[in-house]
């Protein structure tokens, strides 16, 4: 089993999706264990002192002006924990809750926190040992972190609350940990603090999300491509010269990407016999680059800011390198949030252009030729009439979903904590945003290897048709009479979410940008 090793410097993306979704163990350097240590004899020394210090000897948040006893310490860390476990709704997805556990973990193991060794030792017991704590839907407003996530899965440590085995039973956490031979942690002043007040959550999903979607934007050249061949556009307007004048990087590599996949083809320039000249396709095949273009740099920016928070220690208050113990505010978590909602955006355009062109090839009247609906016979049977049907009611929740979280703000903590950044919210549609994607994309596949192979005496490019055979022997079905689509689409959207599409045409094209 791969071992991700963490430092004092934060992680990299790839790590979070070993951790996250393929169980990769965690580790502790050796680095990080002495700066755990170093830390924690700061917070030792200031919590013996009388003078008042926020987390350590104070109250949170609004309660920041009570000064707790030393015999009352113990139990502030314990039930700022209870207290802030506090979500409600649906379980969030197992991916999810690793991500969040490791990125808490790579803070803490930063030193700037001022948690002992031995409870960032058991937070990694607890990601090695498959257990995943119940975090639910709602509960975080994005400042001072995903603070009832994250309350969660402390509680875990703590040995309360529920949480799942690595056979995904739902037991009580303290069961799972005995039976692991994990001991609960029993927290000192500020640990408690310091594990709930982080951006993980939302960061963990940027991650996540951007993996999925460098998959998807090129899933989306190649079935941009293979409607192109369908709608015997032309690939002219893919040619590098005309994407070098307007330097966008993204959007040359899409251009690129499009242009690998039709080499060869029999299909593109306009080839159908008795119709009138077309001098230009429609904007949805002739815009593809443009559209799924300004989505990559939308990407590119986004994992810029992935980066930096990778690299960041997040809390409040922090133990900087001389010595201090100093309040800030770098749990807010606009930067993250923004971006959240900017993918989001780009994917509902991305989403949008794919369902014109499949509408498009469904219709009599623009497809050149194609027979409506692309039915076996159209009238006794309604061919794709549905799935478009479908697809577009994707597309329509994804415009929704499009709504930025993060220009809402809701007060909370008697107005302590009066401007929050919804940057989990702005995470949690994302995910069902690129689920919907996922599925259009899969529509669109569907429809224009059918229309392609529905252009009879005219041969596709190698790559379409690598496409189209990977597909048929995925089990989705080509041209004939009308059956049950339901599972054809189902086969479709795993065929392009597991990136079988991409597996297919890359060995022809070579690497898709």
């Amino acid at each position: 089993m791969q071992t991700v090793v963490l430092g004092t410097s934060g992680t990299t993306p790839q790590d979070v999706i070993d951790v996250a979704r393929h169980g990769a163990r965690v580790e502790l350097s050796t680095e990080a264990v002495r700066a755990l240590a170093a830390a924690r004899a700061v917070i030792d020394a200031l919590a013996a002192k009388p003078e008042p210090v926020y987390g350590v000897s104070t109250g949170f948040g609004a309660l920041a002006t009570r000064h707790i006893s030393h015999e009352l310490r113990a139990q502030l860390q314990r039930n700022i924990v209870r207290s802030h476990a506090a979500g409600m709704g649906p379980r969030v997805e197992r991916e999810v809750v690793r991500a969040l556990m490791f990125l808490r973990l790579k803070t803490v193991a930063s030193g700037h926190t001022g948690v002992r060794p031995e409870v960032a030792q058991t937070m990694a017991d607890v990601l090695n040992a498959g257990i995943t704590p119940v975090v639910h839907e709602y509960g975080s407003l994005g400042c001072s972190g995903d603070l009832a996530p994250l309350s969660h899965c402390a509680l875990a440590l703590m040995g309360e609350g529920d949480a799942e085995g690595p056979d995904g039973v739902l037991k009580p956490a303290g069961e799972l940990l005995a039976a692991h031979g994990i001991a609960p942690v029993e927290l000192k002043e500020k640990e408690g603090l310091a594990l709930l007040n982080g951006t993980d959550g939302m960061l963990g999903m940027l991650v996540m999300a951007l993996a999925d979607l460098d998959t998807l934007y090129k899933s989306a050249d190649i079935t941009a491509a293979l409607s192109l061949e369908a709608l015997l556009g032309t690939e002219k307007v893919l040619e590098p010269e005309l994407h070098a004048i307007r330097p966008h990087p993204g959007q040359a590599a899409a251009a690129a990407n499009m242009l690998a996949v039709l080499k060869g083809s029999g299909l593109t320039g306009h080839a159908l016999a008795g119709e009138a000249p077309r001098v230009q396709d429609a904007y949805s095949v002739r815009c593809a680059p443009q559209v799924a273009g300004a989505g990559r740099d939308t990407m590119a920016h986004a994992r810029l800011v992935a980066e930096r928070e990778l690299a960041a220690a997040v809390d409040n208050p922090v133990v900087l390198s001389d010595g201090r113990v100093a309040s800030n505010g770098n749990f807010h978590g606009a930067p993250v949030a923004y971006v959240l909602d900017f993918l989001a955006i780009a994917a509902a355009d991305l989403g949008s252009i794919a369902e014109r062109r499949t509408d498009r090839l469904l219709d009599k009247n623009r497809s050149h030729g194609l027979p409506p609906f692309l039915a076996e016979d159209a009238g006794v049977d309604s061919g794709l009439m549905i799935a478009q049907y479908t697809q577009a009611a994707l597309v329509s929740e994804m415009k929704r979903l499009a709504v930025p979280a993060s220009a809402d703000s809701i007060p909370s903590s008697a107005m302590q904590e009066d401007h929050v950044s919804m940057g989990w919210s702005a995470a949690r549609k994302l995910r069902t945003a690129i689920g919907n994607l996922n599925r259009i994309i899969a529509v669109e596949l569907y429809a224009a290897t059918r229309g392609i192979e529905l252009r009879d005496g005219l041969t596709p490019a190698p790559a379409s048709q690598a496409a189209i055979d990977a597909l048929r022997a995925a089990g989705v079905e080509g041209p004939g009479p009308d059956r049950f689509l339901a599972p054809d689409l189902a086969a479709a959207d795993t065929f392009v979410r597991e990136g079988k599409l991409l597996a297919a045409v890359e060995p022809v094209t070579g690497p898709l940008a």
